[in-house]
């Protein structure tokens, strides 16, 4: 009976030990995907750090590495702006992620001719060395 005890504290501790350890990176290479109306798109998101802040890239199949703006990271939430190009025309979106490990979900805020729309976008990180 006490080996089960001291198995249970054990392992409880190490539980809490580890799941305070895993404070979110974001930094990396996300392969993003989300739908507007019935397309399905894709993205690519790259994190890196620029001395002591996140800075980062975003770039979509017509649209390579748009600089992100105010990149922040408070626990496990990310958020940045960026700006896409499509057809002429210039999109401010801005993006909250929350991120678990090697994933993410969030939304995407971005204005159409006036109108605020929301799209939940999904990642995950690319394994390095790829």
């Amino acid at each position: 009976m006490k080996a089960i005890i001291s198995a249970t504290l054990v392992l409880g501790l190490c539980g809490l030990a580890g799941a305070q350890g895993d404070k979110a990176d974001p930094v990396g290479t996300w392969k993003c995907e989300y739908e507007i109306g019935d397309k399905k798109l894709t993205a690519t998101l790259t994190i890196k750090m620029d001395g002591d802040k996140l800075a980062g890239t975003m770039s979509w199949p017509d649209q390579k590495d748009e600089k992100l703006k105010d990149v922040k990271l408070k626990e496990s939430t990310l958020t940045f702006s960026a700006v896409r190009k499509f057809m002429g025309n210039e999109f401010p979106l801005d993006f909250t992620l929350k991120i678990d490990r090697d994933k993410f979900k969030g939304k995407s805020t971005a204005e159409f001719m006036g109108n605020k729309q929301e799209f939940d976008i999904e990642g995950k990180r690319e394994k390095k060395g790829k």
